[in-house]
Parts: structure tokens; C-alpha cells; sequence
């Protein structure tokens, strides 16, 4: 598999938090919500913004760093943080029209991703379909779950034997990454995602 351009997105971000009354809320979905409110803009010269007195900075901490590789056409793109990998293929690239059938190409892709798996020792896979918004809402859960579990079936065989498990959803026109007005972003909504947990310590 060849990425012939690459944009890397490092999102380092120095947390800092008081000693006392802090409250933080975790939330591992690798899909959160759209409808989330835009963060509230903060004047630094603000003479409120100061520490109670009797709290400390807690020390800096790096949250996530991530890095998108993508190639020119934008058929295949891959997404590295710390502790995950991902990579959504175009589904015109696995797929006829409206079709769960892979194409003659599809198999060496996805046999070069199982490789990246087994190379990282990766104990869970998953595997999430996605369409673009035209059409009906139940077709496209459908053909989208259709799909997962196609490449699923490539990936399961290519990696017999390893223990790995698998989750695979079919989420249709939900979470799209682009704009369904126009058919460039259609078609980048139209995709296949396969992320699994990096080797602690490994960022090849």
C-alpha cells in the first residue's frame, strides 16, 4: 500500500487543571456527537483568570498527538495517534455502485491492512460502514452493514488464527467527514473504517 502524500496533524495540548474541585468527563465513543457546542473563546488578559488562592497547576500533560497520512485521490487515508490506528477506504475503491460485492482490488488492500494489524498484535478490530445521504436512511444502514461485514470477512480470513475479535456496525449516513452537498464530498462520506490499539510504545 503506497500513500503518495502526506499531512500530519499534531494536536498537542498542554492540560492544565486545579488541585481542587476538578471535574472531568471521559468519553471513549470514537464517534461523539455533531451537535457538540463550539468551545468558549477565552481572553488571556482576562485579570479574572487566576488561580483561588491555595491551588497549583497540575503538571502539563500531553493529551494526543495524531497523524493523517492520506494519498492524492483521497481513496485511502490513515489516521495514527498514541494509542490507535485507522484507515477508511473510499468505497468506490471496494465496491461497485450501491453493491456490498468487492472488486478485484479490494483484497489486496485490505490484506496489507491486516498485515498492519498483525503487526501491531492488535486484540480487537473494528470494522464500520458509511454512506453518503442519498437515498433512503434504512437503505444506506444496510448496504452500510453489508459492507463492514465484507471486508470483515477478508480480514477475518487473512488473520485466522490470531485471537483477534471483531466489532462491526453498519452506522449508514451517520458521522460524515465531508459535506453531502456535493458528490466530492459524497464520496468521501462513502467509506469503510478499520481501527484497532497500536503496540504500546510503537509510533511506526
Amino acid at each position: 500500500m503506497r500513500l503518495r502524500a502526506a499531512t500530519t496533524l499534531l494536536v498537542s495540548v498542554c492540560a492544565y487543571g486545579f488541585t481542587a474541585h476538578s471535574q472531568a468527563v471521559a468519553d471513549d465513543s470514537p464517534y461523539p456527537s455533531a451537535s457538540a457546542e463550539a468551545p468558549v473563546e477565552i481572553d488571556a488578559n482576562d485579570s479574572d483568570l487566576k488561580l483561588p488562592e491555595g491551588a497549583t497547576l497540575a503538571p502539563p500533560k500531553v493529551l494526543d498527538i495524531k497523524s493523517v497520512v492520506e494519498d492524492l485521490g483521497g481513496e485511502e487515508r490513515r489516521e495514527d495517534t498514541n494509542t490507535n490506528i485507522m484507515f477508511a477506504l473510499q468505497a468506490e475503491v471496494l465496491f461497485g455502485k450501491d453493491s456490498a460485492k468487492l472488486s478485484s482490488d479490494a483484497n489486496s488492500r485490505i490484506n496489507a491492512i491486516a498485515a498492519e494489524i498483525k503487526k501491531q498484535d492488535a486484540k480487537k478490530v473494528r470494522v464500520f460502514g458509511f454512506t453518503d445521504n442519498l437515498g433512503s436512511s434504512a437503505h444506506g444502514d444496510v448496504l452500510s452493514k453489508e459492507r463492514a461485514e465484507a471486508v470483515h470477512n477478508v480480514l477475518d480470513k487473512a488473520l485466522t488464527g490470531s485471537g483477534i475479535t471483531f466489532e462491526i456496525r453498519g452506522y449508514g449516513e451517520q458521522y460524515p467527514i465531508a459535506d453531502n452537498s456535493s458528490e466530492e464530498g459524497r464520496k468521501k462520506n462513502r467509506r469503510v473504517e478499520i481501527s484497532f490499539q497500536r503496540t504500546e510504545g510503537s509510533q511506526d
